[in-house]
């Protein structure tokens, strides 16, 4: 016999291990009966709910002359295995294992297997007495023998943090996680595919960038050994895709990718997140509206069947069009003060200070207007609702409104006092974007560390032509958030940030 391996986990209890040692027995008897127990691959030719739905015509207590082989892994051990709730990624058949129709040498393998190990099964379809679909087990396959026990059935794996750590128990063991993940995935196809619709092209820009640009955001920071120099995992790729309107390769361009943000872990914030970047040339703000409406409300429906979703204690209404209301007016509505009666740096500092906002005194007039926005006027909004006409203070990107050259053409969509998305009317005139990046250094010679860095090629790239563009960019993982009723981001990302143990 050969040595038997350490535990996985050296803190496993002494009942866990006995278990272990039990499976690792039967891993040593499949191999003196000649079975690989890991083999390489198994013919399959159902799955269990595509039985279902084929049989589903068949009578009560009838036996079919069909032959099937399916594959899944065991979640039920009953009658001293007699019968097996198999299951695969579609959902449980019950298999029945009788010696009246298992091949000669099955009751040994039969007596080797575990609840959580990997199985293939080739028999006779029928519907038993009790009109529980079946198959007659001929032939038991086994595909994996698992040396782990799964969690109680009944209760799952309960502790969130090791949900998190072992998310293949957690997708092992829970519908609603399976659930959450396939909406995921949906809701990007979704994405996607109206996307490609209306004609955009796909593409790819750097991870790591010598320069971190287009977001208010601490990088990660990385060495690159062969030139020798720093480099930033990108906190944005807008100043990539718009490079890319530049140089004409499509009038419309998206990119669905990871973004790196050096910043703190919440229920809202995980420092590796996926978002959705979009840019189209000849349009505005009020075009990515009309866009960003669209994709959520098609997201929506790909992921759940209708806009109209429950969302806590209430039903969030995706259906376009969304409200749209200035973030001035959004302050004033709830706190009472007209930021855009104010002019002078002085008095918004006192007016914000004034609604109780913590500030450091180097704020600028559209910082206040931010901050009192942030903490009075954020909080109160529950259905969707495009938040416009931000200051350009904060809109390094965004073209100057045409109404007050204190804003700009700039929009973000809030559901339940959280961002899931932000548009801009692109800057295109070069002068006045340096004359921005210059702004933001001084924000960071005073102290603000996510204010941008000055990135002169990218002017350089404005200086040869920027179109009229409008820029979009979602949150998924937020997004995904409020389309499955999700309260954490840890729920909706497949490996979320931890802390080692």
């Amino acid at each position: 016999m050969s040595a038997q391996p350490a535990p996985v986990q050296p803190e496993a209890t002494e009942t866990e291990q006995r278990l272990r040692d039990s499976r690792l027995a039967k891993l040593e008897k499949l191999k003196t009966l000649g079975i690989n127990p890991y083999p390489y691959k198994y013919d399959v030719s159902a799955r269990a709910t595509g039985l279902h739905e084929k049989y589903g015509y068949l009578d009560i207590d009838t036996l079919t002359e069909d032959t099937v082989r399916v594959a899944g892994r065991i979640r039920a051990l009953r009658n001293s295995g007699m019968f097996i709730d198999l299951h695969d990624a579609t959902g449980k058949i019950q298999v029945f294992c009788h010696d009246d129709f298992l091949n000669p040498g099955m009751r040994a393998v039969l007596e080797c297997l575990d609840i959580g190990d990997l199985i293939g099964v080739a028999g006779l379809v029928r519907r038993t007495k009790r009109g529980e679909l079946t198959i007659n087990a001929k032939e038991l396959t086994v595909l994996s023998k698992a040396l782990q026990t799964l969690p109680d059935k009944f209760h799952g794996l309960s502790d969130v943090e090791a949900r998190y750590r072992q998310r293949y128990v957690d997708l092992i063991m829970n519908e609603d996680s399976r659930l959450v993940f396939r909406a995921r995935s949906a809701i990007i196809r979704a994405i996607r595919d109206e996307l490609h619709t209306r004609g955009f092209m796909e593409v790819e820009t750097p991870m790591m960038q010598t320069i971190p640009g287009g977001a208010a955001a601490k990088p990660f920071v990385t060495h690159f050994n062969a030139l020798d120099i720093d480099v930033y995992m990108r906190i944005a790729p807008e100043l990539y895709l718009k490079r890319l309107i530049v140089g004409g390769l499509s009038e419309r361009v998206f990119e669905i990718g990871r973004n790196f943000r050096n910043e703190g872990l919440s229920p809202r914030h995980n420092p590796e997140f996926t978002m959705l970047e979009v840019y189209q040339a000849y349009t505005d703000y009020e075009g990515m509206i009309e866009l960003a409406e669209s994709l959520i409300s098609a997201a929506a429906i790909a992921a759940t069947g209708t806009d109209q979703l429950p969302y806590r204690d209430t039903v969030l209404n995706f259906k376009p069009p969304f409200r749209r209301v200035s973030m001035t007016q959004m302050v004033k509505e709830a706190t009472g003060v007209d930021f855009l009666a104010i002019h002078s740096v002085e008095e918004a500092r006192a007016a914000a200070k004034a609604q109780g906002c913590a500030l450091t005194g180097k704020e600028n007039w559209g910082q206040c207007v931010e901050k009192v926005f942030g903490e009075k006027a954020e909080p109160l909004i529950t259905q969707p609702v495009h938040v416009t006409d931000q200051p350009r203070d904060i809109s390094p990107f965004a073209k100057v409104h045409k109404s007050d050259p204190r804003l700009t053409e700039r929009f973000e969509t809030f559901c339940m006092g959280r961002e899931i998305a932000n548009a801009f009317s692109e800057l295109s005139d070069p002068q006045d974007q340096m004359a921005r990046f210059m702004d933001q250094l001084k924000q960071r010679e005073n102290g603000d560390d996510e204010a941008q860095r000055v990135d002169h090629d990218y002017v350089t790239a404005l200086e040869y032509g920027l179109p009229p563009t409008g820029g979009l960019g979602i949150g998924i993982d937020r997004l995904v958030m409020f389309l499955t009723n999700i309260e954490s981001i840890r729920d909706v990302i497949l490996f979320p940030t931890l802390k080692p143990r």
